[in-house]
């Protein structure tokens, strides 16, 4: 088993961390943030993620993972370090590389012996090449291996950077990482392949090993693949609402060619999250930059834009305006199973209702407190919005519904729940949940996506 340092404590670098521990491996997991540490020490999570926090308690009691902001400590004696911090997207689409930089140098002025440093996070072809030189650059020894810089500086030590991007989805994270499909690894020696390839070997998943810019472009490709999926089925499904065709029998009816597979084929609002829109865009950018123009991933971006406020634009035509009407809406967060708000349709929807003065009554099981640090409760723009703790509270004496998220608590909602609890039956499903005929049958209102 291996020393293994990991850089962030978000959704890659925490994951990674904790399961790396609960194959065996020694752990120390790096943050900046103190009150962080702290809180991760006492077995809680900072990020809402099913069957996280078990391991994290299980697996510090066994003394197999621990979590410092003394990234000396934990980075001076590693065999891998694993870089799994932030990539933020910048306003013309491109990737922030400065947390990577930062920790490559802190890499680079702490280690004292041979040491494979890891990139998880998801960073723009070629990339790597530069993290390596970077920690070159920055050692205070002759670096030896594929990019060594030989500076006469005394002491010899090998560091190489390779490729591991993380293919995990949000709400199922653990498991994704534990029972993944396929392990990428891009590395440019047979030691850095042997020693990750080693370094996986507990999790018992077949590894397919690439070179460096191969893996980094296996991440983008992959992700943007399923984006594009989403995309296309969300512009099927507005023809469908205009030729009078129903998306969920065109997706049945395509799901059954395994050439197309039947996942990423459920029409909706738009995807989001931490990586669908940064990836495309990123990946666009990246195009751009080698003065290629990526047609397909372009429309894909354009089509999600689009596509997060179609109903309120649906509902914009049907009514007069929103203010002073009561709003429900049920979900905040991008997709159930975690409290992450980034990308979601609910962030370009209300503040859309709070302009033209609506009073929005918002559920979601997980997602509230951290909605609720960008939209305060009470007055906010033109309208107010309040918080509450169940559906039921959200539809009581409302004139309209827009349903944002998929929540098991939401899809709990009866048809006759809308009917008796709404003033006005008025239902804008995002997510396609309801049928439409039994809607319809109830005396609901009822808008949906490509039905």
């Amino acid at each position: 088993m291996y020393k293994i340092a990991v850089a962030g404590t978000g959704y890659v670098g925490l994951v990674a961390g904790v399961c790396f521990a609960e194959v065996g491996h020694s752990v120390t997991c790096v943050d900046i943030d103190e009150n962080k540490v702290q809180l991760m020490k006492s077995g809680v999570s900072p990020i809402y993620e099913a069957g996280l926090e078990e391991l994290m308690q299980k697996n510090y009691a066994a003394g197999r993972i621990d979590y410092t902001t003394d990234y000396a400590e934990a980075y001076r004696n590693a065999d891998a370090i694993f870089i799994g911090v932030g990539t933020p997207e910048q306003p013309d689409g491109s990737a922030n590389l400065a947390y990577i930089a930062t920790v490559a140098r802190q890499i680079a002025e702490t280690i004292e012996k041979d040491c494979l440093v890891v990139v998880k996070s998801t960073v723009p072809v070629g990339t790597n090449d530069k993290v390596e030189q970077f920690i070159h650059d920055f050692l205070p020894y002759d670096a030896e291996g594929v990019t060594g810089n030989g500076n006469g500086k005394g002491k010899k030590i090998r560091v190489e950077v390779a490729s591991n991007p993380e293919f995990l989805a949000q709400g199922t994270a653990v498991k994704d990482t534990l029972q993944a499909a396929r392990i990428i690894i891009g590395t440019e020696s047979e030691w850095a392949e042997e020693l990750l390839k080693n370094i996986y070997e507990p999790f018992n998943i077949p590894v397919v090993s690439v070179r460096r810019r191969s893996a980094e472009m296996i991440k983008y490709a992959s992700n943007d693949f399923l984006a594009l999926k989403i995309s296309y089925m969300n512009d099927i499904a507005n023809l469908c609402e205009l030729v009078g065709a129903d998306i969920q029998d065109v997706a049945k009816g395509m799901s059954y060619d395994e050439r197309i597979g039947s996942k990423f084929l459920n029409a909706g609002i738009g995807y989001g999250g931490s990586c669908f829109p940064k990836d495309t865009k990123a990946l666009e950018y990246l195009a751009r930059q080698h003065g290629y123009e990526l047609k397909t991933v372009k429309a894909a971006i354009d089509v999600n834009t689009t596509q997060k406020t179609i109903l309120y634009k649906k509902a914009s035509k049907r009514l007069i305006t929103f203010s002073g009407l009561k709003v429900a809406v049920l979900g905040l967060t991008f997709k159930p199973g975690t409290d992450d708000l980034r990308e979601a349709a609910s962030l370009e929807n209300i503040p859309l209702l709070l302009d033209q003065g609506a009073d929005v009554y918002a559920y979601d099981p997980v997602g509230k407190n951290n909605f609720s640090r960008k939209f305060p409760e009470g007055k906010n723009r033109n309208g107010n919005i309040s918080y509450v703790d169940n559906p039921e509270a959200a539809l009581d004496n409302a004139n309209v519904c827009f349903i944002f998220t998929e929540w098991s608590e939401i899809k709990a909602v009866t048809p006759d729940m809308f009917k008796e609890l709404m003033r006005t039956p008025l239902v804008y499903d995002g997510r396609n949940l309801y049928h439409v005929e039994e809607m319809k049958a109830t005396g609901i209102e009822y808008y949906s996506i490509g039905r």
